[in-house]
């Protein structure tokens, strides 16, 4: 590690150059961007070739039957947009449905907690509309890994180990991939999935010809109507798969659900935090709670102050227990609930909030209160993080303890020569989420587990309804210049270092690189967002790298802390134009997030 500037140090150097710019939670998917690039093709290409490939070479942490919240700057129009890829619940999907399953909780795992996977169309639209490569063109290098082989991740062969008796005993399409020499594959070894890339394949030979918008449009059908469509909805109708509820199910999920759903393009909400406006999907995502945290913390003199300081971290700590307080509360589906995203970034209403920042650590959950809306969360509490979490999973993709965050999304963030900007966040369809579909070599996801069966509640199950997701990509204007774009996997953590990463880079003048190595933590006072949804109240998880003086000093305002390993929190990556050059960086957690440009 090298010393950078007193005070702060760094793993890697922060990439620059003014061609372009790539960066993401696995090497393969970077160089997979770049090479778009260097092809000729935009930001927008670069990112859709980057995906598919995380859906091979992590499919542990996604998949294609999973979901994705894309933000974007099109240099073109000067337009910031999200394009929505949360597909929603089936129409099967009700409350009724489940109180008659016996079940108060949508179950983490199998089949009962699958919404339309809104990946594949979401990249779709994306490239259709903002990009400029063709289908085959994109989709090629993930072909070639899914059929000629990747370097197994360790993670990856971890996950699959963790699972192996689920799949033996009840998941046998699942074994048959995953466990296909009769034993977990090894860290390192050259994993193939055939299947999934004659599925890719063929639905490229099934829309050749003609213009690339009429490829584009045709394997969009082809997804959704098609030989896809067609397997989905058998699988779901005819096999009965355990779930983490301890009981077997059919899913709910139809063809026709997925014909009727399609990826859509809405505006972003932002907040200005001094000459920055910060960017995030709408209030069917948790990154609103960023935002929330800003207009907490512009009222705490951040400049100069040590970000492995006592006050840096009590002070996001304390503000993100209440953002996501609010977010327990009032966030939703806004096309199904008024979700009060204007008071929730008002001045008057983060002035009283912000009051209730004090000295010592709040052990409560806090929501705010704004005249008809939201309802208080339920809260579970886990007396012991290791208990909330079962030898085969409990949904989360992360199968180890809580806390112990080893990754559970991906992520990719790209600035070219034109002055695109894009940062995606997918996730889902993990290989341990449900059972693998035998003609597709893929499984479907379980985003459903994050609605409440509470009626009345903003986030209460309904067919149609996005779940609240905690996918959370992020863009920030500089001057009213589109800056930087970043984010992080880590479910309800991807909200806290996102906006930690952001206050070090701001106020303690760390460049992208020494932002994202600095030392970091995360809260769990509040219900997670997966199952079995439960809270522990006052603890924060820190690296083991915060000075002790640090955390006696949290501890003395009545933090619970927890030290974790000295490189365990996030796995950020990020991309910026600064004028005319570009820059990126990537988490060295974990050793394959990298950053590559010229």
């Amino acid at each position: 590690m090298s010393f950078v500037n007193p005070g702060s140090f760094t793993t890697r150097p922060e990439i620059e150059g003014t061609f372009g710019v790539v960066a993401s939670t696995h090497w393969i998917a970077s160089a997979v961007g770049m090479a778009m690039l260097e092809r000729g093709g935009n930001a927008f290409d670069a990112a859709v070739a980057a995906a598919f490939a995380l859906q091979v070479v992590e499919p542990h942490l996604n998949g294609p039957g999973g979901d994705v919240p894309i933000l974007l700057h099109d240099a073109r129009t000067g337009a910031n947009e999200v394009i929505c890829g949360q597909g929603p619940a089936p129409a099967a999907a009700t409350i009724e449905r489940f109180e008659t399953l016996g079940l108060d909780l949508v179950p983490g795992t199998g089949l009962l907690a699958a919404c339309v996977p809104g990946t594949f169309d979401a990249y779709m639209l994306l490239l259709e509309s903002y990009g400029t490569m063709r289908l085959s063109e994109v989709l090629e290098p993930a072909i070639f890994y899914a059929r000629e082989g990747h370097p197994l991740l360790e993670r990856a062969s971890a996950t699959i180990d963790t699972v192996r008796d689920l799949f033996v005993e009840h998941w046998p399409t699942s074994a048959a991939l995953w466990l296909a020499q009769g034993r977990t594959p090894p860290p390192g070894a050259m994993f193939r999935n055939p299947t999934l890339a004659a599925a890719y394949q063929r639905i490229v030979d099934e829309a050749k010809g003609g213009s690339r918008e009429a490829e584009i449009g045709r394997a969009r059908r082809i997804w959704r109507e098609g030989f896809v469509a067609e397997a989905i909805d058998r699988f779901c109708r005819t096999e009965e798969c355990m779930d983490v509820s301890g009981r077997p199910h059919r899913g709910l999920l139809t063809g026709a659900d997925l014909a009727s759903w399609s990826a859509s393009v809405e505006a972003p909400i932002g907040y200005d935090y001094g000459r920055y406006r910060v960017l995030k999907p709408g209030p069917w995502c948790q990154g609103l709670t960023t935002l929330q945290q800003l207009a907490l913390l512009k009222g705490f003199p951040f400049d100069g102050l040590d970000p492995a300081g006592p006050d840096f971290i009590h002070w996001q700590v304390e503000a993100a227990k209440l953002a996501f307080a609010d977010r327990d509360a009032f966030y939703g589906d806004p096309d199904f609930v008024d979700v009060p995203v204007e008071t929730l970034l008002s001045d008057a209403y983060n002035e009283a909030r912000r009051a209730q920042i004090t000295e010592a650590a709040s052990l409560e959950q806090r929501p705010g209160v704004i005249e008809g809306h939201g309802k208080a969360f339920g809260l579970r509490l886990a007396t012991d993080a290791r208990s909330a979490v079962g030898a085969t999973g409990a949904g989360e993709p992360t199968v180890g303890r809580i806390g112990e965050t080893r990754g559970d999304t991906v992520h990719v963030d790209v600035a070219d020569r034109f002055g695109n900007l894009i940062a995606i966040t997918p996730s889902g369809g993990w290989l341990q989420s449900s059972p693998t579909i035998p003609e597709l070599g893929f499984c479907l996801g379980t985003r459903a587990q994050m609605f409440t069966l509470d009626r009345g509640h903003p986030a209460a199950l309904a067919p149609g309804k996005r779940p609240r997701s905690t996918l959370s990509p992020t863009l920030a204007l500089r001057d009213g210049a589109p800056y930087l774009a970043w984010g992080s996997p880590g479910g309800d953590q991807q909200d806290q270092w996102i906006p930690q990463m952001f206050l070090r880079h701001v106020h303690a003048g760390m460049n992208l690189q020494e932002a994202i190595d600095a030392p970091a933590w995360h809260t769990e006072h509040f219900p997670s967002s997966f199952w079995p949804r439960t809270a522990r109240p006052g603890v924060v998880v820190v690296e083991g790298r915060i000075p002790n003086a640090t955390i006696e000093e949290l501890r003395r305002r009545g933090h619970v802390v927890e030290i974790g390993p000295d490189w365990s929190e996030g796995r950020l990556v990020a991309a910026a134009r600064d004028g005319d050059r570009l820059k990126a960086a990537a988490n060295p957690r974990g050793m394959q997030g990298y950053a590559v440009g010229r």
